[in-house]
């Protein structure tokens, strides 16, 4: 028996989606540990393509039971568009469950994320998804949210709904509230059989001697504690998150798999010192697919940065990497990786916690050669053009953590194993 951790160490979109399913394959269970449908994994099985918001990677395999964590939060009506989507493609959706204490994202938690996203100045925007999943975040926080058992009780939902005062927020009537309240007894009269305690039945599998994988959403330098704060999502997607959004305790993880893109990318606002804004960035955005999985935007892209990485290995007490799509980098003459930042005049190779101060880092590069093969078929580390397998033993030298895992294309078989 084992439980494995799997996160972003950079602002997500690394490739978790193809890791956590070449990785679950081993597992019994696959939890989802945080985050909404404000995120995406796109999995590539047999060349179909699958992409997925909220469901565990693992539901791929009818063997696997995959679980929605209490730390989710969930919008009822993307979830069962999701599962009714997956069924329309001859994927059953009997091995999900979902923790009754994740927490529901309303209309209304929509409509204000909307609301303040627009009221910010463009200096200030977060970049959000208006997904509605700050606010739902907020209501939790604030102990005023719904969860999803109570989707199973007219009294209590309506009750909970009333208690926050929507009409004053967001000059909606009674009958809209009516409305809501409706909508939301339907679907959860569709997911009451995938509702469950969570906490007890993660537990009993782990007795069991179920092998057990969690994965999160999003990645480190987006942890609202963590990354690049205001410019973060509202949850933890670090290790430390994937405790608290399963009820597992940390004595019982035996490892944390880091998944580091072979540069880097972010979407939405704040500051990104290896940012590539002329014909390289754009190179690597075109070659490399960055558009996001749930809303489509263009993301930003950079060299590979070092202060980054490092610093997430220390925050999430990594124990391995898995290195995704270093063949976006074949064709180029050279590579840049950011071993250290100039801020005012002085070399820093600590990640700043503050943003003026980051926003002035100047980075500092080393160079390495570049390679011209096409690497996607390449079965071995060694197979690998001699620069490319240089390159990622800088990166493996540097964060001071084996690199086991080395992919090379988007298909689940596309993969080295070292």
């Amino acid at each position: 028996m084992s439980i494995k951790v799997l996160i972003g160490t950079q602002w997500g979109d690394e490739g978790k989606g193809k890791i956590t399913d070449l990785l679950a394959e081993k597992s019994d269970v696959v939890i989802r540990y945080q985050g909404g449908n404000n995120a995406g994994h796109t999995l590539v099985v047999n060349g179909e393509v699958f992409k997925l918001h909220l469901i565990p990677s693992g539901v791929l395999y009818k063997n696997i039971l995959c679980i929605i964590g209490n730390g989710v939060v969930i919008d009822p009506e993307i979830l069962l568009k999701e599962m009714d989507g997956l069924v329309a493609r001859g994927v059953s959706v009997d091995n999900l469950r979902i923790s009754g204490n994740a927490h529901v994202i309303l209309p209304f938690h929509r409509m204000l994320d909307h609301l303040q996203e627009e009221g910010r100045t463009q200096d200030n925007k977060i970049g959000t998804t208006s997904r509605g999943i700050g606010p739902a975040y907020t209501d939790k926080i604030s102990r005023t949210g719904v969860r999803m058992i109570d989707l199973l009780d007219e009294s209590k939902l309506s009750d909970r709904i009333k208690e926050k005062n929507w009409g004053e927020l967001l000059g909606v009537t009674e009958q809209q509230i009516y409305s809501v309240v409706q909508d939301l007894l339907k679907f959860g009269e569709r997911l009451k059989s995938y509702i469950v305690d969570s906490v007890s039945l993660i537990h009993k599998l782990r007795k069991e001697g179920k092998e057990i994988f969690l994965e999160g959403a999003q990645g480190t330098m987006l942890d609202v504690d963590f990354g690049t704060y205001p410019f973060v999502t509202s949850s933890n997607p670090t290790a430390g998150g994937a405790c608290t959004g399963s009820g597992i305790g940390p004595t019982m993880i035996d490892d944390v798999i880091g998944v580091v893109k072979a540069y880097t990318t972010r979407v939405g606002e704040g500051p990104f010192p290896t940012e590539l804004k002329e014909e390289i960035g754009a190179f690597l955005r075109e070659k490399g697919l960055e558009f996001g999985t749930t809303t489509g935007r263009a993301r930003r892209c950079g060299w590979l940065d070092l202060v980054v990485l490092k610093y997430s290995a220390n925050v999430n007490s990594l124990t391995k990497i898995a290195l995704t799509k270093i063949d976006v980098l074949s064709g180029m003459k050279e590579l840049k990786i950011c071993k250290a930042y100039k801020i005012n005049g002085k070399i820093v190779s600590d990640f700043p916690s503050d943003r003026e101060i980051l926003e002035k880092a100047i980075p500092v590069y080393e160079t390495f050669k570049g390679w011209d093969e096409d690497i996607s078929n390449c079965k071995t580390f060694k197979e690998l053009p001699k620069n490319a397998q240089i390159y990622i033993e800088a990166i493996e030298k540097e964060m001071e953590v084996p690199i086991d895992i080395v992919s090379v294309g988007s298909g689940r078989e596309r993969t080295i194993i070292r």
